[in-house]
């Protein structure tokens, strides 16, 4: 006879992992018990040694589906001098300090639920929160560890009888599924019109006599067939919903939330009605119908398959999901297709609360569905694409927040702020780094206050006290100043990180924790490529402060260094030229030597009356700024081809390019070309561009086809990547990464990885995170961490302390 104690770290906590361990220790005829701590879940366990060996042998194996288990522990214990117990017990979780567990994500509505849900014989039929331990909401209804009932909104809702008999049945699957209930004693949905004549306050909280949900869904369901626009509460806060095949609808839906041009996103409500509006291939199959159930950008069926054109104008893909809760699969079911887009005004903050919503989204919304379940933390839908057969997220959220990035070493604890667009922050503690859910982009007070509280929860929610915060470089940044008040507040060090060395450490940092670190590590060369990022005038350049945007970074064990960058050219009005792409494309005329011939689009755009101006503001310098953005010069190539000459929302341009650039055509693959060449000291590669754009000019005076266009300038960037890494001769390159938010063209992606690997290298992707700046703060925390524990330059510290 033998006794161990177990002690799990991970995702351990509100996964069924209890009734799992008592259920492979009653089999095995173990006795001793299971609990939850703050820290994770421990188990005592005694019998004979066999047994014990057979129990922990695969542990992680045999785990729950949502289980992830980082750590095992045994520590061999004196025996008893009479049996431990006489059977193997569940205890109630205890609390205390100490480490905390990790926070499972929400999880879309498992087929067992879905079962009973649609079973007119089940107690749960038609239950709009039917939930059990392999599904339904987790990380958005969470207030505290250990992971209880207790511990969560779902605090106020006593269970009845029989939800109570199957929460204590250890070999129930709702044993101790925190957000369980029936429709006799949890939350429940009710329908409210919004008043357009006189201000009668809607029903916010939940009615003396409810009716019945299948009532209140109902009508949900006619004001969508009448082309109204619904706003719903779902699990991480309210979706605006509308019927995507009505473009009335859809017209309004746009004008009334103040998104122009921006794709909406789609819900079917099945896999058969996803199949008829988008080309799906397995990857993207296996996204769709996965637990995390994520927004899928994939292609268009041809036509639209029936869409609105307003749903995603101008645009071959779309952005797809299937029903993530309950209520979505009860909504949607037998409609066509609907949009469920985010329940807030362009640029504000996720709507979560009854009454926000409703003093937030009433000018939007015909109507409302609400429910009485508590949202704590908000979380918006996951985005992602497929590239080359993988998943490369586009925005990290609902679904994979707040699962952890393992890291390569361990670190005191750092929070980083993150950027000013898709915002998110990180918490890095010992050996994880826990990303927050996307908040947005932090260009007004909303916003800046969601950040706010986002890193209050979170820093409560595992208990931690950061010993420095990191933030962007940029003086003018609205986040950084924020941290900056956060440090002074609690007498922290701020670490600024400069924009383009965050994103080279995040991509390092997703890869360098794994189980088996790719060789690439060692030397890497990264291309980051993106729209913006601020970094201080480098001497002797003369260009005053600089956008950079178009880098190449060396990581090795000396650290991140710069070593290649496109040519700089002038963004006249800084934002105004990046609202306006022909400002900018006009900027790379003038910068090129070419004329401004009155038949290219982009002149067109600019009108006589603002070019000569335009031009004296090029010549003279006036409030102009160097860039080297990448991101920036997709836009001017995108205007002078024709496409958008001012945008709505970030990358517009740059995705129309992308759009047209879907035929591959290998005989023109070398139309376009950049030049490289050593800068005038030396030390650094400068990526020319102008001949590429004198040639692109001419193929548009002559009347080339704008995909042909685009086709050869995405070739002529991906071959310019590889040129790069051949012009550095004196390195030993082992691996070549991609980052940056221009990666997230998956035309781009997919050729340069496959160019690259068909030459031998070793290409470094985000799979993790996404490669916007909605991974910018895992980067910055790492090199905040390792500056504040080893001294020095932050990058050189990473690259050194990884080595």
């Amino acid at each position: 006879m033998v006794r161990v104690r177990l002690s799990i770290t991970g995702i351990v906590q509100g996964v069924g992992f209890r009734p799992f361990a008592w259920r492979r220790a009653t089999r095995l005829g173990l006795t001793g018990f299971v609990e939850n701590t703050p820290s994770g879940v421990v188990i005592e366990l005694e019998g004979s040694a066999v047994a014990v060996a057979a129990f922990t042998d695969a542990l992680a194996e045999a785990a729950p589906p949502l289980a992830m288990i980082e750590r095992v522990v045994v520590e061999a214990m004196p025996p008893p001098a009479d049996q431990l117990t006489r059977s193997f017990q569940i205890l109630e979780s205890t609390a205390g300090g100490g480490p905390r567990s990790l926070v499972p994500p929400d999880i879309a509505t498992c087929n067992a639920c879905l079962s009973e849900m649609r079973n007119p014989a089940d107690r749960r039929h038609g239950h709009p929160f039917i939930n059990c331990t392999d599904c339904g909401p987790r990380f958005t209804i969470i207030r505290g560890l250990p992971y209880d009932r207790a511990a969560t909104t779902m605090q106020s809702f006593g269970m009845c009888s029989q939800c109570l008999a199957e929460y204590q049945d250890p070999a129930n699957r709702r044993f101790h599924a925190q957000p369980i209930a029936c429709p006799n004693c949890g939350p429940v949905v009710w329908f409210a019109t919004t008043p357009r004549e006189g201000c009668p306050s809607l029903p916010t909280e939940r009615p003396e006599k409810p009716p019945r949900s299948s009532e209140a869904i109902a009508e949900a369901r006619r004001l969508l067939q009448g082309g109204g626009i619904l706003a719903m509460k779902n699990i991480g806060g309210f979706h605006l919903v509308c019927d995507a095949t009505n473009p009335a609808a859809v017209g309004r839906l746009r004008d009334r939330k103040r998104r122009p041009a921006k794709p909406l996103a789609v819900m079917a409500a099945d896999l058969t009605a996803a199949q008829r509006i988008g080309l799906l291939d397995d990857q993207a199959v296996r996204l769709l119908v996965g637990p995390e159930r994520p927004i899928v950008v994939v292609p268009k069926r041809p036509a639209g398959g029936g869409l609105a054109a307003a749903v995603s104008p101008e645009n071959d893909f779309l952005g797809l999901m299937l029903p993530v809760a309950p209520l979505q699969h009860l909504l949607g079911e037998g409609l066509p297709p609907l949009v469920m887009t985010s329940g807030n005004l362009a640029e504000e903050p996720l709507a979560i609360d009854n009454a926000e919503a409703v003093q937030r989204l009433s000018g939007i919304a015909d109507g409302f569905l609400f429910h009485d379940r508590g949202i704590h933390i908000p979380a918006d839908d996951s985005v992602v694409r497929c590239v080359a057969g993988a998943p490369l997220p586009i925005r990290r959220s609902r679904g994979h927040t707040p699962l952890p990035i393992r890291l390569a070493s361990d670190g005191p604890a750092v929070l980083a702020a993150g950027g000013e667009l898709k915002a998110a922050l990180c918490l890095a503690v010992g050996d994880r780094a826990i990303m927050s859910q996307h908040i947005g982009d932090v260009g007004n007070s909303a916003t800046l206050a969601a950040l706010e509280h986002a890193a209050k929860q979170m820093l409560e929610l595992y208990a931690v006290e950061p010993v420095a915060i990191a933030a962007d470089l940029h003086p003018g940044s609205l986040s950084a100043n924020w941290a900056k008040g956060f440090a002074q507040a609690r007498g922290i060090p701020l670490v600024r990180v400069q924009h383009h060395e965050a994103h080279v450490a995040a991509l390092l940092a997703e890869h360098s924790g794994a189980a088996h670190p790719p060789p690439a590590l060692d030397t890497c060369l990264v291309a980051c490529f993106d729209g913006t990022g601020y970094a201080p005038s480098e001497a002797g350049s003369g260009l005053g402060v600089t956008i950079q945007g178009g880098e190449f970074f060396l990581a090795d064990c000396g650290g991140i260094r710069r070593v290649a960058h496109l040519a700089p050219f002038l963004l006249p009005g800084g934002d105004a030229a990046i609202r306006h792409p022909w400002r900018t494309a006009l900027a790379v005329l003038h910068a090129a030597g070419i004329d401004w011939h009155t038949q290219l689009p982009a002149v067109q755009a600019a009108g006589k009356a603002a070019m000569p101006l335009l031009r004296q503001q090029l010549q003279r310098g006036l409030a102009c700024t160097p860039t080297t953005s990448m991101g920036r010069l997709f836009d001017a190539v995108a205007a002078i081809v024709g496409g958008p000459q001012s945008i709505s929302f970030e990358a517009e341009a740059a995705i129309a390019l992308e759009s047209w650039a879907t035929e591959e055509d290998p005989a023109d693959d070398h139309r376009y070309a950049f030049d490289i060449s050593p800068a005038a000291s030396g030390q650094m590669l400068v990526i020319g561009w102008r001949d590429l754009i004198t040639r692109i000019v001419r193929d548009v005076l002559t009347g080339e086809a704008r995909e042909r266009i685009a086709v050869g300038f995405h070739h002529a960037v991906i071959r310019m990547i590889d040129d790069v890494r051949q012009s550095l001769t004196k390195v030993p390159i082992g691996g070549v990464g991609c980052t940056g938010g221009v990666f997230q063209n998956a035309t781009l992606l997919q050729l340069t990885a496959a160019r690259l690997r068909a030459s031998g290298y070793e290409v470094l992707l985000h799979h993790a995170l996404p490669p916007n700046d909605g991974g910018l703060a895992l980067g910055q925390a790492v090199l905040a961490r390792e500056a504040v524990s080893h001294g020095g330059k932050a990058s050189e510290a990473l690259m050194s302390r990884r080595s």
